[in-house]
């Protein structure tokens, strides 16, 4: 998640104040990742340094918390570009369900089905409640919505994957200490191979 360009695309709007900028991300995001306070004014910073906003002449060497920073007109080509250019996926996301399932594979004596259906329950209970969060959504709350049908889709996903381990289990079953196949490199994209 880009804190930089998000905070460049709340700029957009006219100046404010670091606080401001915190509170906006996380109403606007429907309070799915927090932002430590610290952090954006970190982020602050540094596009202070790159040329992408300026504090406020008149309070330049005040507290960090009392400058209005506003966008330069490279601040806004950046947050312009950021919103016309797709998010790639440079990498496999750190997902600590599936590093378990791998270490459970390799693992001897881990009850693999055991973990599949423990998640599974767990999973299907997140669903239930994003699925009732959803319902309660109000009209004016489309921020929110939309993170929860991000949230369902993706636990749904989850659900689908933990089936088709359970299938693939079921047809080839683990073996215990296994390796990563020889010459196994892991995939990556036109970006890493640069």
């Amino acid at each position: 998640m880009s804190v930089r360009n998000s905070l460049l695309a709340l700029l957009t709007e006219g100046p404010k104040y670091g606080w401001q900028l915190r509170t906006e991300f996380e109403e606007r995001t429907g309070k799915t990742w927090p932002l430590n306070i610290g952090q954006v004014y970190t982020t602050l910073a540094r596009l202070d340094r790159d040329g992408f906003v300026t504090a406020a002449a008149e309070v330049a060497d005040a507290d960090p918390s009392q400058r209005h920073y506003s966008l330069t007109d490279a601040g806004r080509t950046e947050a312009m570009s950021w919103f016309a250019s797709a998010v790639q996926h440079e990498s496999a996301p750190r997902d600590e369900l599936a590093i378990k399932m791998n270490l459970a594979l390799s693992l001897p004596g881990v009850d693999v089905p055991g973990l599949i259906q423990a998640q599974r329950v767990e999973s299907m209970r997140t669903l239930q409640s994003y699925t009732k969060l959803k319902a309660a959504v109000g009209p004016d709350d489309r921020a929110w919505e939309i993170t929860l049908d991000l949230l369902i889709f993706h636990t749904e996903a989850e659900i689908r994957w933990l089936d088709h381990c359970e299938q693939s289990l079921r047809l080839r079953p683990a073996r215990q200490n296994s390796s990563t196949p020889r010459g196994y490199r892991a995939p990556t994209t036109a970006k890493s191979q640069r």
